[in-house]
């Protein structure tokens, strides 16, 4: 027995070891993760993905002039009026520099006093006996000088104050701050940024930029009906309102993720809008829209590939 109990205990191993084997062999069961998939509304139609944005377009905000920030005057969602602050950049050295420069001003304006004080005293005089022609002649080419002398230190005060006018950055439009990506206290570099400081745009209406495959952009016409469906609930659609065709086709930059999806095609994009009441849809959102168009010959439907 106590012979044959290592052959058993190996037996049993190998056994074991087997059944692992063939259950780690085995297929996993592919589960669907996919929603509801709309119905199309129309019996021939164009398809494309659309990417939502505020009216205005999406805004980058930045700052002119880098430095630190130091005041944030909006919050995420709010919506201002055109003009109103968004945040400031701090400016201490140049309001600094403002107050001598208000100082020279009042320094040029008492010379120009004092020169033309000099002036009328001198035109009171008699020329040639009281005071010379030149000496006259050289009062008012001072009076001209000191003039001179003061717009330049008020050129200077102006200069002064639009530099700290433009470290407070403005609404251009009147919209919603669509995301703050700046904290008090952090620097603020100037030119193009991803992300930008601040993200900004109107979206009482929304804007659906639609992707059409350049081999259906012939069948879209301005006029035709256009319906939006959000993605993974088709029983949330909009009517669509033609806006514009932008004049160009370009590579196409919203990807569905699909396989079968050929990422170097290039896109006609279509621009509709939408009352951003009739849906709860954010700006950046894809949505899947449905556009009538007349049948390719043969064909009932033709739709983009990767849908």
């Amino acid at each position: 027995m106590r012979k044959s109990l290592p052959v058993v205990l190996a037996l049993v191993g190998f056994g074991v070891a087997a059944v692992v084997i063939i259950q780690d062999d085995r297929a996993e069961p592919i589960v669907s993760v996919s929603g509801p998939v709309e119905a199309p509304p129309f019996s021939s139609y164009v398809e494309g993905t659309g990417i939502t944005e505020a009216s205005t377009g999406n805004i980058a905000i930045g700052t002119p002039v880098p430095g630190i920030v130091a005041r944030i005057d909006v919050t995420w969602g709010q919506h201002v009026k055109a003009g109103a602050p968004l945040f400031s950049i701090d400016d201490t050295d140049v309001q600094a520099q403002l107050l001598p420069a208000q100082a020279s001003v009042q320094q040029a304006q008492a010379d120009l006093a004092k020169t033309m004080n000099l002036l009328t005293i001198g035109n009171g005089l008699a020329v040639g006996s009281s005071i010379s022609k030149v000496d006259l002649e050289n009062r008012r080419y001072d009076v001209g000088i000191k003039q001179a002398a003061l717009d330049a230190a008020q050129a200077k005060v102006r200069q002064l104050q639009i530099e700290i006018g433009r470290q407070t950055i403005k609404a251009p439009v009147a919209g919603t701050v669509l995301q703050i990506n700046t904290r008090i206290g952090e620097y603020a570099p100037s030119g193009a940024l991803n992300p930008p400081l601040m993200l900004f745009g109107d979206n009482r209406t929304m804007y659906l930029r639609v992707s059409i495959d350049e081999d259906d952009a012939w069948r879209v016409k301005k006029a035709a009906k256009a319906v939006a469906f959000v993605r993974g609930n088709p029983a949330l659609k909009t009517p669509l309102t033609f806006v514009r065709f932008d004049p160009d086709v370009v590579p196409k930059t919203s990807l569905t993720g699909s396989s079968t999806e050929r990422p170097d095609v290039r896109v006609l994009d279509v621009v509709y809008s939408f009352p951003r009441a009739a849906l709860p849809v954010y700006v950046g959102q894809q949505m899947d829209a449905f556009i009538e168009a007349p049948a390719v010959s043969g064909t009932a439907t033709k739709a983009p590939p990767g849908h």
